[in-house]
Order: structure tokens, then sequence, then C-alpha cells
């Protein structure tokens, strides 16, 4: 599949300032402001850029983080990740695999059964309710 390219003015028309700050601009969230932080629904989590299934609410917990967190991507195709050494510390940075978005960090303190925590903005997210 196609990555989605559009124009940095075309990215500012679709989304609103707070997508776009975060999706665009690699922005993080004040930690437990985020629409969806403690929101456990049943459905799917999308890019609120593109539309790409990322997450499935049956693997998203309490983290406590502030931020929504979730063992497991919806699947490997779905994003992308890359090493962010900004802010003085080295993270892995996640984004949207098909419009590159970014999403969050991950980190290697998750439950079981993968380890991990996938920490996203609630800004880079969309809920599909079932």
């Amino acid at each position: 599949m196609p990555k989605i390219e559009k124009t940095e003015a075309e990215w500012r028309a679709e989304l609103d300032p707070e997508q776009y700050r975060v999706l665009r601009q690699k922005g993080t969230a004040a930690p437990f402001s985020g629409e969806y932080d403690h929101v456990f629904e049943p459905g799917t989590y999308v890019c609120a850029g593109c539309g790409t299934e990322l997450f499935e609410s049956e693997t998203k917990y309490d983290s406590g983080c502030g931020w929504p967190a979730f063992y497991a991507a919806k699947s490997d195709d779905a994003i992308d990740e890359e090493t962010d050494v900004t802010h003085g510390m080295i993270r892995t940075e996640v984004m949207c695999a098909n419009c590159g978005g970014h999403l969050g960090h991950v980190f290697p303190d998750g439950p079981a059964p993968t380890g991990v925590r996938y920490c996203i903005n609630s800004a880079a997210l969309k809920l599909d309710e079932k």
C-alpha cells in the first residue's frame, strides 16, 4: 500500500491544531489531559490523521503514565518505530506506518504477554467503537 503523502497545508486543513502539533510536529500532550487516557470502551483505535487501524481496545490498559497505553499494536504493519534522541533521552518513537504521523513512544515496561508499553497521545487517535 502506498504511503499517504500530503503537503503541510493539506495536513493543517484536515487536522485540528492539537492533532497537527502531535501528528505532524512530534508534539506531546500534557499527561492526564487526553480524551482517551481513561476510556476503555470496546473498539479499534485508528490514526487521527489517516484512519489506519493501530490498536485494539482489548490491548489497552491503565498504566498510570497519563497517556493511553497498549501492550500490542493491531499488526506489525500498522506502526513504524525509530530511535528518538530528543530531550536528552534515548527512546523509541512510534509512528503510523501509513501516514508517518507521530503517535508516541514504546517502552520495555509493559505487562505480559508482550512486556511493552505503547504510550500514545490521545490527539493521535480516534476510537471506532464496536
